[in-house]
């Protein structure tokens, strides 16, 4: 199986990225993103692209995939809500016609998060822009589509925030959030369960479209 990875270099696409590395039914990775990752891999393959909303440059290279792990994501707070439609709708959207387009075959997984609100109707500006996300998603012509919504995310095996303070609260509650993972199984979940639950959900489906953190601890 040959699958593009956006957003590798954050900490859901860090954690997505080494199960994909070490998974030994994989053959290939193709992280797109605008800077290197720094890891190096005879099965990861890296394009730098920087207009997020056209492809066309790099379109020869992006066919011939079985998957997509959609990991690119921002967070809300504090920021401009044009601004966050457009990173996380615009953005996602225009990656995800470009592949169906070119990968007829493909299985697109998209990560969003729980609380996402599919009737577009909720009182939460981000969770009706990530339902809105989800359905026009739903709604490409992709062999399937699967949209993941873990709540809490234990990172493992040395997959790290990009911001600093985080790293310091994941490190100093890591004994919690391992108890938590075990007894919480419907609210907590971990970086190695998300990125075996994608690649699972890619290689052999899954009966319905929307995994909760309880349907990713499943794997």
């Amino acid at each position: 199986m040959k699958i593009i990875l956006f957003g590798g270099s954050g900490m859901v696409g860090q954690g997505v990225l080494r199960e994909c590395l070490v998974d030994p039914g994989i053959e290939e990775v193709l992280s797109v993103g605008r800077s290197p990752l720094g890891v190096q891999h005879p099965k990861l393959r890296e394009v730098l692209h920087k207009d997020f909303t056209d492809y066309s440059a790099i379109e020869k290279q992006l066919t011939g995939y079985d998957a997509c792990f959609f990991c690119l994501g921002v967070s809300s707070i504090g920021m401009d809500p044009e601004r966050y439609r457009h990173l996380t709708y615009d953005l996602t959207m225009a990656a995800a016609k470009t592949l169906v387009r070119l990968n007829p075959g493909m299985v697109f997984t998209y990560v969003t998060g729980r609380h996402t609100d599919s009737t577009e109707q909720g009182s939460l500006r981000w969770a009706r822009v990530k339902g809105k996300t989800e359905n026009d998603l739903l709604k490409l012509p992709f062999k399937a589509a699967y949209m993941f919504r873990p709540s809490g995310i234990q990172p493992l095996h040395g997959v790290r925030s990009k911001t600093a303070w985080i790293n310091v609260v994941y490190a100093i509650t890591a004994p919690l959030l391992t108890w938590m993972v075990h007894a919480t199984p419907n609210q907590m979940t971990t970086s190695e369960k998300l990125g075996r639950a994608m690649i699972s959900v890619a290689r052999n489906g899954y009966p319905k479209p929307i995994l909760e953190s309880a349907d990713i601890n499943t794997f």
